[in-house]
């Protein structure tokens, strides 16, 4: 259940849940706010807490809604799309029987057909996308269990608006968004690291840093770059 706090002009989401500490989001493309709170405490407390941060709500509300946008894809002939960081120009080709994708040294190879609408191409290329993500998911997440002492049983890649990754420790799952497939492989490696990290620290606490700092020392880094890209076009 969510329940909405106003804040001067500011509109808060409140969700009560079985937490020790209060996490305060702010989430693309418009800043949506978001508090998670321990349900032992009160609105008015949650309020203070808000109030409190209002300066750094609205300072990345500012960012979010200033930051650089991808230009809206069209799946035309030389349109430039991105794999783990790298700039590839689209083609188009013909194909009479299953719908493709080849990478090649420069281009993106769409065998879709030269009638199929948008949608079939976007479906086709994010067919590769999700392939590429599972693929190079999968060592290092291999790395970091050996590293963690955890283990992880699935994973999952799906359109994400809010969150590069999310996971479950206690069904041992992990979630990435499909959009990681266009970044550097370094950010996939970051983010796969802090959701394994919440199988040992649930929260974001001193603890939690910890285990990144000592795993990945220029997470931070990695993290605002990652964070300062271009929003992907409906984001």
């Amino acid at each position: 259940m969510v329940t909405e706090l106003e804040i001067g002009d500011v509109s808060v989401d409140v969700v009560f849940k079985d937490i020790k500490n209060v996490h305060l989001s702010v989430y693309p493309p418009t800043g949506r706010v978001r508090i998670s709170a321990p349900c032992r405490m009160s609105l008015e407390n949650i309020r203070l807490f808000a109030i409190s941060k209002l300066g750094w709500i609205k300072k990345h509300q500012s960012k979010l809604l200033s930051q650089e946008r991808e230009s809206p894809r069209e799946y035309l002939e030389r349109e430039s799309h991105y794999l783990w960081g790298q700039r590839y120009l689209l083609r188009l080709a013909d194909r009479s029987d299953a719908p493709a994708v080849v990478v090649e040294h420069r281009h993106i190879v769409l065998h879709v057909g030269a009638e199929a609408p948008v949608q079939k191409r976007q479906a086709v290329l994010d067919d590769l996308y999700r392939r590429e993500l599972k693929q190079a998911a999968r060592p290092i997440i291999a790395k970091w269990e050996s590293q963690l002492s955890v283990a992880v049983d699935r994973i999952f890649v799906q359109r994400m608006k809010t969150k590069w990754g999310s996971s479950n420790p206690r069904l041992r799952t992990i979630r990435l968004n499909l959009e990681l497939a266009k970044k550097p492989v370094e950010s996939l490696d970051y983010v796969v690291l802090h959701e394994m990290a919440h199988f040992l620290v649930p929260d974001h606490s001193l603890r939690f840093v910890g285990v990144m700092d000592e795993n990945m020392p220029n997470w931070r880094l990695i993290r605002k770059t990652l964070n300062d890209a271009p929003l992907s076009y409906g984001e």
